[in-house]
């Protein structure tokens, strides 16, 4: 098991290391051209322009610049910003072109934002999904597993973020069912924290559950049919432990392999959500940098994203053998 997690930590950082140089090309080579959003129409003559691509450290040659950006995340660097030279400590991921702060600074303030809506979205899609789809499972063929199934497609397959415009709508502005929506800090006040992130974990964890619903179904219906579960049921055991003990921790397997794809996704940052609730996460920071132009912040926001996925997976990987005893790690 040691073996596996050590060289599973190795494989994942040449992944991260490679999205990296990836991101670098895309976005520090490409067409965007920040010195232009910042020096705005009036007064933005070539000196000018010249004047901010130094004071950004655009003007170096780009393998310079990723050589530093690099030595930046483990040793950390001074960085000329706005005339000044600063300060990043480790890891160092840039200072922000727009905002003028460190790019982890950024980062760190934004993840309990995130980190609250998307743990709070997957405690409703994990209860509410996998509790329908193991019951739709147990009762397949009835009306109630077909009603599941049907409802669930329906609602899939409309786009997320307008069932998030028409919620936030009619469920807080018009009818004020729900508390209007925003963030606000837990240390700060408990009861308004909750009651401004109910909304979107409703309808994000009620969107989620619909797919959880059926990803527990198809895995639950296939475990049912597997020759453990006929022998336990030949030894006498009651229904539910058949059902829930061995069938559905047989079929969580799969389950757990989606979530931690789809939890590395929403930690990374719920954008549509973060925008329709006005919820200020990291989706929403890497939307605004993406439309400014801020290359510190998009590349921090990628950095952030491929690690967490890749830690996700290592995550999943050990977790496996907890769930299904057939898996075993090498």
């Amino acid at each position: 098991m040691f073996g596996y997690v050590v060289r599973r930590i190795f494989e994942g950082l040449s992944v991260v290391l490679v999205v990296m140089v990836a991101a670098f090309i895309l976005f520090f080579i490409g067409p965007s051209k920040p010195e232009y959003q910042m020096c705005g129409d009036r007064n933005c003559t070539p000196s000018r322009l010249a004047d901010i691509r130094a004071s950004l450290s655009l003007d170096k040659p780009i393998p310079q610049q990723f050589v530093e950006y690099f030595g930046g995340i483990f040793t950390g660097r001074e960085i000329q910003s706005g005339g000044f030279v600063k300060e990043c400590g480790v890891p160092c991921l840039g200072y922000s072109f727009s905002a003028d702060q460190p790019v982890t600074t950024m980062i760190v303030e934004r993840i309990p934002v995130t980190l609250a809506v998307a743990l709070g979205a997957m405690v409703i899609f994990l209860i509410v999904g996998v509790s329908l789809g193991a019951l739709a499972a147990i009762n397949r063929g009835t009306m109630w597993d077909k009603t599941l199934v049907g409802g669930s497609l329906v609602l899939t397959s409309f786009p997320y973020y307008l069932v998030a415009l028409l919620a936030a709508i009619y469920l807080s502005i018009q009818f004020e069912i729900f508390p209007r929506s925003g963030y606000t800090p837990l240390t700060e006040n408990p009861l308004q924290w909750f009651s401004g992130l109910l909304l979107p974990w409703v309808v994000l964890g009620g969107v989620f559950a619909t797919a959880y619903a059926r990803y527990t179904r198809a895995a639950m219906v296939e475990a049912l049919g597997e020759d453990f579960v006929r022998t336990a049921r030949a030894k006498g055991l009651s229904v539910t432990r058949v059902n829930f003990k061995h069938a559905l921790r047989a079929g969580l397997t799969s389950v757990v392999t989606i979530l931690g794809l789809d939890l590395a996704a929403l930690l990374s940052g719920t954008i549509f959500t973060e925008r329709i609730f006005d919820v200020q996460g990291l989706g929403l920071m890497a939307l605004d940098a993406f439309e400014s132009g801020d290359l510190p912040v998009i590349m921090g926001s990628v950095m952030y994203a491929a690690f967490l996925l890749v830690a996700l997976n290592i995550v999943i990987d050990v977790v496996y053998s907890f769930l299904d005893p057939r898996v075993r790690l090498g």
